[in-house]
């Protein structure tokens, strides 16, 4: 599903060039789910940003669906993220003036589902992560846990081959951060793949392999005996 080859991200200002990543070569097939680790600023934010089509890289390769994608437009890169990627942020990044239902319709809207499949699918995925009850809230009378499950469902809510998570459970405690984690497994086991951004030693062993960067680089890889809850 995903190859990169040299990929190398610089960032410049008029005074200082910072290389976020050198040389990066990744290899992630379709149904894995890899966790990536390093200290902060090792670049693992950087190269999410790039394989979720966000950013582009300064150098190398990235194929992403056997199209190697690493020169495309914004316009080219948003119609491929759009029908083919999720994402789940750290910070939940839900729109406080959306409902929950609203909040997770959007993917829908953005891809042009007609409003009666759209209900249909909110409420399949809402159902789900055991949030129908709350679908009229907004995200400011939810807790930090119930919010995830919302930016969850609206991360799976188009059905996405690849779902990329940064920092998942880095704003929760350590029951809603299992109940994330949970729902990431489920996922997996369903056929989705993910790629895992974490600090946490513990989460990253919910995935079949871990990555780990250091200064730009990747400095080791590594399969793991899969955590359960």
């Amino acid at each position: 599903m995903i190859r990169t080859n040299n990929l190398k991200k610089v960032y410049r200002t008029e005074e200082v060039e910072t290389t976020a990543l050198n040389e990066v070569s990744v290899e992630i097939k379709a149904g894995e789910f890899v966790s990536i680790m390093g200290p902060s600023g090792c670049g693992k934010s950087t190269l999410l940003n790039i394989l979720g089509l966000i950013d582009n890289p300064s150098g190398g390769e990235y194929h992403f669906l056997d199209k190697e994608v690493s020169k495309f437009s914004e316009r080219q890169r948003s119609q491929l993220r759009k029908n083919n990627i999720g994402f789940i942020f750290q910070s939940f990044n839900l729109i406080d003036e959306l409902t929950v239902f609203e909040n997770v319709e959007l993917p829908l809207i953005y891809t042009k589902v007609g409003s009666g499949e759209r209900r249909k699918r909110v409420e399949e995925v809402l159902e789900k992560m055991n949030m129908m009850h709350r679908r009229n809230h907004f995200p400011q009378q939810l807790s930090g846990g119930q919010q995830q499950r919302v930016a969850v469902a609206r991360a799976i809510v188009n059905n996405p081959k690849l779902i990329l998570a940064d920092e998942p459970t880095g704003n929760l405690d350590s029951a809603n951060g299992d109940d994330v984690m949970k729902n990431l497994v489920h996922l997996n086991n369903e056929g989705a793949t993910i790629i895992m951004v974490t600090h946490s030693q513990y989460c990253a062993e919910f995935g079949n392999r871990i990555i780990r960067l250091l200064d730009g680089q990747v400095v080791t890889e590594s399969m793991v005996a899969k955590q359960m809850l």
